[in-house]
């Protein structure tokens, strides 16, 4: 069901209505309302409104415009042949109709439905300017919704660390190589996550050649748990590699990807638990 309502509030309906689909969208559509009535219900809806749209928008024709038009249309039905001159006499007041021109007939009908041809695509592309109008403002607000929507989602995955007692926190001191850097990092021994702390994080800025790399000291032996770079605007909990166990934790300055063994004179934080 959310995805017939999904293909239905995408728009494709109103411009196969108009005729503003490729011939694959066009199958497309018409398979799709012969399996589900909800589509076909939908097809009629838009229809009917489109037709009450240029309904409500139709031009009338000038008055003169119409007489004409009309005193053609009863000339045409007349054949005065078949009449004398008694019979043909008309009395006192009323006018003798012009003699029947087909010409200016279907030329008078021609230009009343050239008129109401304009004014009746004048009024479908107004709607369709104004559907395809809709349909990119309805897509924004999807996207933005879908944004807000990430966004309150992560925020809580990292509330849930620090309600979480099975997480220790640990603060990461710099070391010779970089003496004010500072990493505060998550880890839970029981669920084997370690979590950073890019919001807090003190680090000298890397450039485009180089990343900051986790290792875990397992045992005297140290165990990459992935890279990360130096972002100011973060405030974001970066989830690295699981470990089970560690003796402590520590950061260096690898080139960008990481390294299968740390650099030891450019290691930058490090700390026990």
């Amino acid at each position: 069901m959310e995805d017939i309502k999904a293909y239905i509030e995408s728009g494709i309906l109103e411009l196969y209505i108009l005729g503003d689909v490729t011939s694959e969208e066009k199958l497309q559509v018409e398979e799709m309302a012969l399996k589900l009535p909800a589509i076909r219900a939908e097809l009629d809806e838009i229809e009917r409104a489109m037709e009450e749209y240029a309904k409500n928008s139709a031009i009338e024709p000038p008055d003169h415009l119409r007489d004409r038009v009309l005193n053609s249309v009863l000339t045409n039905f007349a054949d005065d042949t078949n009449f004398d001159e008694r019979k043909t006499k008309l009395p006192g007041k009323i006018v003798a109709l012009a003699e029947y021109n087909p010409v200016n007939f279907y030329k008078y009908a021609l230009a009343a439905c050239i008129v109401l041809l304009l004014a009746s695509s004048i009024a479908l592309m107004s709607l369709y300017n104004q559907l395809r109008r809709s349909n990119t403002q309805l897509a924004a607000l999807q996207i933005n919704n879908q944004h807000i929507a990430n966004r309150v989602n992560l925020m809580d995955e990292q509330l849930q660390v620090f309600r979480d007692a099975s997480f220790k926190f640990m603060t990461l001191k710099g070391t010779a190589k970089a003496p004010k850097a500072e990493l505060t990092i998550a880890w839970s021994p029981v669920k084997h996550k370690v979590m950073v702390d890019m919001a807090s994080m003190k680090m000298p800025v890397n450039d485009k050649a180089h990343q900051y790399q986790l290792w875990a000291i397992v045992d005297k032996t140290p165990v990459s748990l992935g890279v990360f770079d130096m972002n100011t605007d973060s405030t974001a909990m970066k989830e690295m590699k699981s470990v089970a166990f560690a003796d402590a934790f520590a950061v260096t300055l690898e080139p960008r990807g990481g390294s299968p063994v740390p650099t030891m004179n450019e290691m930058m934080v490090i700390g026990k638990f």
